[in-house]
């Protein structure tokens, strides 16, 4: 096993997740603050908001999952560690 590899995986894998902490942490808190703004402005419509909300907010979530599959990806099967 290269030691080198190893690293680079290691910090590829904090970085991966890392970003997408931060992407999603921001893209969170606008969209929250645009619904409570919409509902603000249109009370009437704060069902509707609410669920387009929470159904962003999921695509949201399943986005950093698939950036922990990646960042999992590099740290346990990267191909180019046991070579």
């Amino acid at each position: 096993m290269n030691p080198l590899i190893f690293a680079a995986s290691v910090i590829a894998t904090g970085l991966a997740m890392g970003l997408a902490s931060i992407g999603l942490g921001v893209s969170k808190g606008t969209t929250a603050s645009q619904a409570i703004e919409g509902i603000v402005r249109q009370p009437k419509a704060q069902g509707k908001i609410r669920g387009t909300l929470l159904l962003s907010l999921a695509f949201m979530e399943a986005l950093k999952i698939y950036g922990l599959v990646v960042a999992l990806a590099l740290l346990f099967a990267n191909p180019y560690v046991y070579s």
